[in-house]
């Protein structure tokens, strides 16, 4: 058995909905639905009627939501007091971020940010939207990091947690060059010809933003044929010419200047990825207290 099933029947329980509860896990619903059914499995009697609209508990859902949160909220507080041991000595905050802002964005904020209120040291964890998510929510670091999009929201108990909006990220198709400098591989492609596609894993929040985009256009001809879940996996791929891909500005800005990738599409094809951070309001670290009212005063 794993706890982020019970998150899911408590997700579940909460929004009385399988598609809703899937967007909060940040999961698709498929998924949603089969981490139910093993979790319905472990215990040995279901725990969702399936038969009600709004989805309902059984009785037997009930009681185990009940006992599950409880039992969670022992695990997550023993092991949150296990990791305060483990923390940076001194002024120190621990981040988790996006894979991509991990490595482009992050490293240069915070410089940035020392430089005009002082030193202090961080620990920064790389994961997926959900790992993310989870992670703040069970208080296993002071400060999540990640992209954000409109039609693809971070979703959060707004109760339990705020938000700021720290900037941007263009989001677009790449492609490596012919001899002439044209994208090997350029959008909308034809019907005859599907363009190959280096795509993100389904599961992946930058995915849901590619199809939040191809859903707004004439469909393209695309041949997907190669799926990974960090971006620097697919840009590499698109550096060596085995397709299109889409991706953050940050993450190709010094192939573009270069020349080794080129835009592959126009601003049709393109998105505006906003940058946000998220902290838990019950979250009393005094350095990250101290770093989120600086934040506040500079996005005033």
């Amino acid at each position: 058995m794993q706890t982020k099933w019970i998150d899911d029947l408590l997700a579940i329980a909460e929004t009385k909905s399988f598609s809703r509860a899937a967007e909060i896990r940040c999961i698709t619903q498929s998924a949603l639905s089969r981490r139910i059914r093993s979790l319905e499995e472990w215990v040995g009697v279901e725990l969702v009627d399936r038969s009600t609209y709004p989805v309902q508990l059984t009785a037997a859902g009930k009681t185990f939501c009940d006992e599950g949160r409880d039992a969670l909220s022992i695990f997550h507080d023993l092991r949150s007091a296990l990791r305060r041991g483990e923390r940076m000595p001194g002024r120190s905050i621990q981040v988790v971020a996006g894979h991509t802002l991990s490595m482009t964005f992050l490293p240069t904020w915070f410089a940035g940010f020392q430089r005009r209120y002082g030193y202090f040291n961080a620990r920064v964890l790389a994961a997926n939207v959900q790992e993310a998510v989870i992670a703040l929510a069970e208080g296993s670091c002071d400060l999540m990091i990640g992209y954000s999009h409109p039609r693809a929201p971070i979703i959060l108990d707004p109760d339990k947690f705020v938000g700021l909006r720290l900037g941007s990220d263009a989001f677009f198709p790449v492609s490596a060059p012919d001899a002439d400098g044209r994208p090997l591989f350029a959008l909308p492609g034809a019907a005859g010809k599907p363009l190959p596609y280096l795509a993100y894993t389904s599961t992946s929040f930058l995915g849901r933003v590619v199809d939040v985009l191809l859903q707004g256009n004439a469909q393209p001809h695309l041949k997907r044929f190669y799926e990974a879940d960090m971006a620097m996996h697919l840009m590499r791929m698109a550096r060596e010419g085995y397709g299109i891909a889409w991706l953050p500005e940050s993450a190709v800005e010094e192939e573009l200047a270069s020349g080794r990738l080129v835009r592959a599409g126009g601003d049709e094809w393109s998105a505006e990825l906003e940058i946000w951070s998220f902290r838990s309001i019950g979250n009393s670290n005094p350095t990250m207290l101290e770093l989120w009212k600086s934040l506040e005063r500079d996005l005033r």
